[in-house]
């Protein structure tokens, strides 16, 4: 636990307790704590015994290592099991997401700092907690248009329920945001200086075993502090503005109107982006605002892996971004027009064997 001087146990994910805080921290420094399966298992395990036990009044999440708090998932193990039709792939994502909808519904309050590279499956692990502390290295993403897939995790939850256009905006591009964006975009509650980690921890730390989640909330704002601004605050109008069609292709010429650099960079980067993904994506997107809740978002998700592990984008972003590492994916279909109604619809088949029931 690299905020707080205290005897953890474990290998890829560290657990304990001191006073009533239950700690748990992500272990693979190396690879900045990507998750896999075990890790999955692991925590699960940690929130069973921290949900039963009363001495534990809260969870503290976080990650070691210097470079960031989760980069995602597995994603060689889901390239390789994809190619080889083997189940492990549906297994690692079912696993995931049920962990992802867990902490939605965690019972006691779940603090989690948000320090350095938070994407993909560290979003699951930190965007649907009571309490959600962004840092000064704070880089937050879901960067799965790039590799042939879509923002999972629950993130279509997330993503359709940021304020205006924001979350189409991040969704789509893949961007990474800082601190202030994300408080801005409803994937961090406040901003916390690097300074004041250590002294927040050992607070948290000292809670005592009765403590409710109000406490906890006051708690930390003693410790926050306005982060610096970020891009949203000088471009959300021209985020909502053209961000708020239901076609990708007119989201594409609102940008290319526009006399604005953030503008112009925007669309640059959409359209390196798989043009299948790019449309399912946003696809997703409008689904989740008219859905009722986290698991909605989830088990729709879940039913859109299914298809995306025989697409071949899948398998080529990944290809092109983590075996080769050539950043130069040749896309199929190639481009927007060619992606039609019949392939978005195949991504919203129910699943065989649903995530939930």
């Amino acid at each position: 636990m690299r905020y707080l001087t205290t005897d953890l146990t474990g290998e890829e994910v560290l657990t304990g307790q001191t006073g009533a805080l239950g700690l748990i921290a992500l272990n693979r420094p190396r690879v900045i704590n990507s998750l896999s399966r075990e890790m999955i298992r692991q925590i699960e395990t940690a929130l069973d015994t921290f949900e039963t036990d009363p001495s534990i009044a809260a969870v503290l999440v976080t990650g070691e290592g210097e470079r960031g708090f989760c980069a995602g998932g597995d994603i060689r193990m889901l390239y390789e099991s994809g190619r080889a039709g083997s189940p492990d792939a549906q297994e690692f994502l079912r696993e995931e997401y049920r962990l992802n909808g867990r902490i939605g519904r965690y019972p006691k309050p779940y603090v989690v700092i948000m320090d350095g590279i938070t994407m993909g499956g560290g979003v699951g692990l930190s965007g649907h907690a009571s309490h959600r502390i962004a840092t000064d290295t704070t880089k937050l993403a879901m960067p799965e248009t790039g590799i042939g897939f879509f923002p999972d995790v629950g993130a279509t939850w997330l993503l359709s329920h940021a304020p205006g256009e924001l979350g189409t905006y991040m969704g789509l591009t893949g961007e990474p945001i800082g601190p202030a964006d994300a408080i801005a975009a409803g994937f961090a509650d406040v901003f916390v200086p690097a300074a004041n980690l250590v002294s927040l921890a050992e607070r948290l730390a000292a809670i005592p075993a009765g403590v409710d989640a109000q406490a906890v909330t006051d708690l930390i704002a003693n410790f926050a502090a306005k982060a610096p601004e970020g891009q949203f605050a000088a471009n959300r109008a021209l985020i909502d503005r053209c961000f708020a069609f239901d076609s990708v292709e007119q989201i594409l010429a609102a940008l290319e109107a526009e006399d604005s650099d953030f503008a112009a960079k925007a669309k640059a980067t959409m359209l390196t982006k798989s043009p299948t993904s790019l449309k399912v994506t946003l696809a997703l997107l409008r689904a989740g605002r008219t859905s009722p809740d986290l698991e909605t978002c989830l088990a729709r998700e879940f039913s859109a892996t299914a298809q995306t592990l025989k697409t071949p984008d899948f398998y080529e972003g990944i290809r092109a971004a983590i075996i080769d590492k050539d950043r130069n994916p040749q896309w199929s279909p190639a481009t927007l027009d060619a992606v039609g109604p019949d392939i978005v619809e195949a991504f919203f088949a129910p699943h065989p064997q649903p995530l939930f029931g």
